[in-house]
């Protein structure tokens, strides 16, 4: 049990913005590598709890599209746009590079580029909308709790598929989990969507989640041989963005 504790501790560390009272941190945390398994399970709590932000709104009467808004705005809060970060670089480096180098160097500059801009407002009015479209306040916190789990089950698929693009920064810490941990991450993701969602849609939310992982992997060796932090980032919006999609398709 403190095994496992040890690696949630780890992953919530590393996926969000909200700080664990010091008496529950470990006294000696997992390698980032061990502990991807949670990401799904961290990614799920983060999503419920924005969620919940939206049943509230509903609850006092506020328009979907205004309940949407807090909703996403609760959702930064809670990751600190650790991954719309991830997105917007890997806009930029892939699209204002011309060379792998260069590539890397621009996702590396703290400055954000047109290409960054457009993916960012992308996201967010996609997620938005997607959660104003489904409306009904359970619904949403089962859709958010599911795309969460979900947008970092993408992450757990890129892992899976290629390796670090350099020998430092936040990947190389990641570095090639066991197939074990990948495999029972990969699961746990499912198991959370088809426990939030009904199971038509947990299975069309999970196929695109699952493609949406593997486009990328494919995207990022092309574009710069591997993974880094930012396209882990990437991978996790572009799920989240298609398994609310679906989400909202369903709900009407």
């Amino acid at each position: 049990m403190k095994r496992l504790w040890a690696d949630f501790a780890q992953s919530w560390m590393l996926l969000t913005r909200v700080p664990l009272p010091r008496r529950f941190v470990p006294g000696v945390l997992p390698s980032p590598a061990r502990s991807v398994w949670c990401f799904p399970l961290v990614g799920a709590l983060t999503g419920a709890g924005a969620g919940a932000i939206y049943a509230a709104c509903d609850q006092l009467g506020m328009p979907p599209l205004l309940a949407a808004l807090w909703t996403v705005a609760a959702q930064l809060l809670i990751t600190g746009a650790l991954h719309e970060d991830g997105l917007a670089d890997t806009a930029d480096g892939f699209g204002g590079g011309h060379s792998r180098e260069q590539k890397l160097a621009i996702m590396r500059d703290s400055r954000i580029g047109s290409y960054g801009v457009l993916a960012l407002i992308l996201s967010l009015a996609i997620r938005v909308a997607a959660i104003g479209a489904i409306g009904d306040g359970a619904s949403v916190l089962g859709a958010m709790t599911a795309a969460g789990a979900l947008g970092r089950g993408a992450i757990i698929v890129v892992l899976a598929r290629i390796r670090p693009a350099r020998p430092d920064g936040l990947a190389s810490s990641l570095g090639d989990p066991p197939a074990a941990v990948l495999a029972t991450g990969a699961a746990l993701a499912g198991l959370i969507a088809f426990a939030a969602l009904p199971a038509r849609v947990a299975l069309a939310a999970s196929a695109v989640s699952l493609l949406s992982g593997l486009v990328l992997a494919r995207l990022a060796r092309i574009q710069v041989g591997g993974y880094t932090g930012d396209v882990l980032g990437a991978a996790e919006q572009l799920a989240e963005c298609g398994a609310l999609t679906v989400a909202a398709i369903f709900s009407g």
